[in-house]
């Protein structure tokens, strides 16, 4: 599992996770491209959750179901007032949404009974 988390991101994560915590990280179906990734500071993992990347004091933790969508992921962070936040992106994106909030990985099959078709 290959995860990168840019300067800015674990800058940020550093001084907003306190001791225990981690950052859960998933992948849901929606937006224009088929899913999306979503993201919670938490400190109790969930049934069928495990530690999928660390670095130094960070944990990213995700589901059985989301794991296979984040080898690749780059995690950056914007203080931007539009689209500011915590950023995800992910070098075996096949496509992309306009506003580049969803996306659909190479290699996947579309998801079926998915509003949007690729």
């Amino acid at each position: 599992m290959h995860i990168t988390i840019k300067e800015k991101a674990a800058a940020m994560l550093n001084s907003k996770l306190k001791p225990g915590e981690f950052l859960r990280v998933f992948v849901k179906e929606g937006g224009c491209a088929g899913l999306t990734y979503g993201a919670a500071i938490a400190s109790e993992m969930q049934p069928k959750e495990s530690v999928i990347h660390t670095e130094g004091t960070i944990r990213i933790v995700t589901d059985a179901a989301s794991v296979q969508f984040l080898d690749g992921l780059v995690i950056d962070y914007s203080d931007e007032l539009i689209n500011g936040g915590l950023q995800f992106t992910n070098s075996n994106t096949k496509t992309t949404c306009g506003c580049g909030q969803s996306f659909n990985l190479q290699g996947f099959p579309k998801l079926e009974g998915s509003k949007c078709k690729i």
